[in-house]
């Protein structure tokens, strides 16, 4: 078994999960097997009572664990099918250590960080790596995983210091993402805060074996040279990914920088050096999705519409949906609180704006969500949508209240509810 380690330095949010999915799909795309371990510092058990804004939305896996989204990118790059052991939390970790000790498996020993939090989680990456997760049931061949290096980070970061001489040199690789920023005043790139999460790392004992660097532009030579020399690393060990059009580009940049040739020889992998038809049918689609000239707007009507990453996977499902009948996606994320008579006495302004989306879109789509704040502007929208003939889709919440909306404005039933809003309506029509 092959290990990737990727690590995350200056800013969280930085692309681990994109530069990880990537990753996969490259090595996938060379014929090898590939699974994905998710490692989140939190001391939740799981990402279910999350609140959107917190990690963007919650990822239901088919064993019904609730995981970080990241998993979802894994999954739908790497075309794999994961587990609720593949996301590994600091709680689900604590709670395994202090259950065997209740049980009595550390026959008295004072149990502590080092060794058995440690221990446990070497153990579960090396046990979760050997399940299969493709469709014909082998054993994967490479493992990726992902952590940070915060505070509560640290453990993690400990037991990988460790599990790189359990793995051995030519079965660990280890991938550090940073950040290079470009001031505004100055327009240039510093590298600065690169030199520092690198030496950061090398102080806590894991030294990167690829520097990943993230930028909105692309990056200069000079610049690949300066990281190169004072991060310790060989000029072909510092890889570019500046912000792109969509993120199916991310592979296809890895790709062009000799990433595979690079793993072949670090980690010893028996591949050719080029890329199978896979790459190229990845390449085919990230470049009909940047030449798509029709564009189809989409109005999402929720709550939680200030991080787009909190309704995820609708935007991804519409996205694939749009390209599959090549047309661009033009999501308009609309606050439905905003729709509400009591913005347009509060704030006019927003209120007409929001409307003003909504009259534009093509469709509607109006996704799940939780509590009464918000319900009375979707179903504003929904209303609008039936009246106005425009293709509505409620997902959920959405749903339910698609059913609310007919009862009360077709049907006369006025107090018609959904019992979550109102247990003793008169006509619970959900």
């Amino acid at each position: 078994m092959k290990y990737i380690l990727v690590t995350g330095g200056v800013i969280s949010g930085i692309g681990k999960g994109i530069i990880a999915s990537s990753i996969g799909t490259i090595l996938k795309s060379c014929g090898l097997r590939v699974t994905a371990i998710k490692i989140d510092p939190y001391i939740n058990i799981d990402a279910g009572t999350f609140s959107p804004y917190e990690h963007g939305e919650v990822f239901v896996l088919n064993d019904g664990g609730e995981v970080d989204l990241d998993l979802g990118n894994y999954e739908r790059f790497l075309d794999i099918n994961l587990y609720k052991d593949n996301n590994i939390t600091t709680g689900k970790i604590y709670q395994h250590v202090i259950n065997k000790e209740r049980h009595g498996d550390y026959l008295g020993k004072t149990v502590q960080v080092v060794p058995h939090i440690t221990d446990a989680v070497q153990e579960w990456v090396m046990n979760q790596a050997k399940v299969p997760v493709d469709d014909d049931r082998k054993e994967p061949q490479i493992c990726l995983g992902g952590t940070i290096g915060d505070i509560e980070g640290m453990p993690f970061v400990e037991a990988f210091r460790q599990f790189q001489f359990k793995a051995k040199r030519e079965n660990f690789c280890n991938i550090h993402v940073s950040l290079v920023p470009q001031p505004n005043a100055t327009g240039e790139q510093k590298t600065k805060p690169t030199q520092n999460s690198v030496r950061a790392l090398r102080g806590l004992g894991l030294s990167p074996d690829l520097i990943v660097c993230r930028s909105a532009k692309p990056i200069e030579m000079a610049v690949k040279e300066k990281i190169s020399m004072f991060c310790h690393v060989e000029p072909e060990q510092v890889i570019f990914v500046h912000d792109v059009s969509s993120t199916y580009r991310v592979p296809i940049l890895l790709e062009e920088q000799g990433i595979i040739k690079y793993f072949k020889q670090r980690l010893n992998l028996p591949i050719d050096d080029q890329p199978s038809d896979l790459l190229m049918k990845w390449k085919k689609m990230a470049d009909r999705y940047e030449r798509l000239l029709k564009v189809c707007s989409i109005a999402l009507v929720g709550k939680y519409t200030k991080l787009s990453d909190c309704y995820a996977s609708v935007f991804k499902a519409l996205e694939h949906s749009a390209l599959a009948i090549n047309h661009k996606l033009d999501l308009m994320y609309i606050d439905s609180t905003e729709l509400e008579r009591s913005t347009e006495a509060e704030n006019s302004v927003k209120y007409h704006q929001a409307w003003q989306k909504l009259c534009k879109a093509d469709g509607i789509l109006v996704p799940g969500g939780f509590g009464i704040r918000g319900t009375e502007g979707k179903l504003q929208a929904i209303s609008w949508a039936r009246k106005k003939k425009k293709p509505f889709l409620g997902v959920c919440l959405g749903m339910q209240l698609a059913v609310v909306e007919f009862a009360r404005n077709c049907l006369n039933w006025k107090d018609a509810n959904s019992t979550e809003f109102d247990p003793d309506t008169k006509n619970p029509v959900v």
